[in-house]
Order: C-alpha cells, then sequence, then structure tokens
C-alpha cells in the first residue's frame, strides 16, 4: 500500500492572479420589461408569449414569431421569397439606400419588412402577412406593397380570409413616391377582397404610424390591436408641436382609440389567435 503519492496538476489548486475576478455572462439571458422595468429571464417572457407576466406589458416581436404564435402548431408555407428590394432612386441620407439594404438583409435575414405564409388556424386556411419592425422600421416600400397586394390576390383565387399583422412607422422614404403607391395598390387589392366577400382582418401592434394606418390597417373588416400599442398617423410629438396643444393621457394607444372608435377591439396576445379563428367562423358563411 502506497502511504504517498505524487499529486497530478489537477490535484493542485490554481491561484487566481490577483486583479482578476470571475465573472458570469448573462448577456441575452434577462429582459427588462418597458413597463414595470421587472428584469426576468428571456426564457419566461418568450413562454408568455413575450408579454410580462408582472404588468402584462406586450414587447414586441418579430414577423416569424406572430406567424408561429398564429398559426396552428406554428405551421406555415412562406411564399415569395425571392422578392427583394432595388435603389430605382439611388437614395443617399446618412447612408447609401442600396448599403441599407445589404446590411439589413445581412442582420435580419430578411428581404424585407413582411413576411407572408399560408397555413390553418382552426384547421382552416388563412393567409397571413407579418410585418418585421427590425428591416428599416418596418417601413412600407414597393416590396412590402407588392407582398402583401400577391397574398390578397392568393387568398381571393383560392378563397381564404386574410390577416395582416401590422407593425410598422410608415412608408419608406428613401422610395418616395413609389412607397407612397402601395397605399393605394394594397388597397384597391383588399377593395376587390370585398367584392368576393371574404373577410379581412387587421391587427395593429406597436407601432403602428404613417401611410400604413392611413390605407390597410384601417381597412379591416375587423380591426383589432394590441393592449398599449402606438397607433396613428403622425407621431405625438408633432401633432403637439403642430397643434400647440397638449394631448390627452394615453393619446394615440390602441384603448384610447377603441373607447373614440377607432378600432374595433383591444385584445392580448394570449386571446388574440382564439379571437381571431372565432372571428372568421362568424364571418364566413357555414359550408
Amino acid at each position: 500500500m502506497a502511504w504517498f503519492r505524487r499529486k497530478k496538476d489537477s490535484d493542485v489548486p490554481t491561484v487566481q492572479p490577483e486583479g482578476e475576478r470571475k465573472t458570469v455572462r448573462t448577456e441575452g439571458l434577462f429582459v427588462k420589461c418597458p413597463g414595470c422595468e421587472r428584469a426576468a429571464f428571456k426564457r419566461d417572457f418568450e413562454a408568455n408569449l413575450n408579454v410580462c407576466p408582472e404588468c402584462g406589458h406586450h414587447l414586441r416581436v418579430d414577423a416569424r414569431e406572430r406567424l408561429r404564435q398564429l398559426f396552428d402548431d406554428g405551421e406555415f408555407v412562406e411564399f415569395d421569397t425571392g422578392i427583394s428590394a432595388t435603389d430605382p432612386l439611388e437614395f443617399v441620407d446618412t447612408r447609401k439606400y442600396s448599403d441599407r439594404l445589404v446590411d439589413m438583409k445581412r442582420k435580419t435575414g430578411e428581404n424585407d419588412a413582411v413576411v407572408v405564409g399560408v397555413g390553418n388556424m382552426g384547421g382552416s386556411p388563412v393567409v397571413i402577412a407579418s410585418m418585421s419592425l427590425d428591416f428599416v422600421g418596418g417601413s412600407m416600400g414597393s416590396v412590402v406593397g407588392e407582398k402583401i397586394t400577391r397574398a390578397i390576390e392568393r387568398a381571393i383565387s383560392d378563397r381564404i380570409p386574410v390577416v395582416i399583422v401590422s407593425a410598422s412607422g410608415g412608408a419608406r422614404m428613401q422610395e418616395g413616391t413609389l412607397s407612397l403607391m402601395q397605399m393605394a395598390k394594397i388597397s384597391a387589392a383588399l377593395a376587390r377582397l370585398d367584392e368576393e366577400c371574404i373577410p379581412y382582418i387587421s391587427i395593429l401592434t406597436d407601432p403602428t404610424t404613417g401611410g400604413v394606418t392611413a390605407s390597410f390597417a384601417m381597412l379591416g373588416d375587423l380591426n383589432i390591436a394590441e393592449p398599449g400599442a402606438l397607433i396613428g398617423f403622425a407621431g405625438p410629438r408633432v401633432i403637439e408641436q403642430t397643434i400647440r396643444q397638449k394631448l390627452p393621457k394615453g393619446f394615440q394607444r390602441s384603448e384610447f382609440l377603441l373607447e373614440h372608435g377607432m378600432l374595433d377591439d383591444v385584445v392580448e396576445r394570449g386571446r388574440l389567435r382564439e379571437y381571431v379563428i372565432r372571428a372568421f367562423s362568424l364571418m364566413q358563411p357555414a359550408v
């Protein structure tokens, strides 16, 4: 029996150099609620559909996450994926628009500010166009207009209802008049949808502003919004500076708009899917 043995290097305690401190990397693990400023694990927010379990504040979600929340089992078939914006005006502000597009595609993994898919809700087919605030502020350019118009035309062809989830800063200034034309283009497509008696539900999320609010976001057979969403054409600060008056508390928030007849309902995210399914069941004739 050996009374002594040579210690392995692993058995020798290491001495931490003076001045060095042990750190635990927590980046991305926690989320701070903008409503109540409560910090909690990111996974807890995600498990609650990115709604604060403490105060009910609705955090923003990206376009694909929105589609997963609405479709049955989160499954859908995406279409019109190959459409990308060009720079016909060769626009330059603080940067070249063409460079901005390349950067946005790299950062978001999307070709533009809307993702369109078809799938089932409650077992029935639905076309959903979901806007992405991460891509140039969710602004509506020619690609957004084209993809949403194609989604509506697909719905007319297949005779299935449409949902558009808006999250946008408005028309994309880098495309000038071309972006403004999308307001009329999408509205005309929605008029054809209405003539075919096919229902359309508009879901407005935080924020929905500018030309998007001034066109398709407010043209639904049913216009509903998430709690606390900023909805309007111009921002509150611009309006105050223009009319030189203090705006009422909560002005342009979804609850204020509901109270003043601009919305049909305000629906919490946890109830949104079942709400839309039930609404479509009431809008469409029984087969």
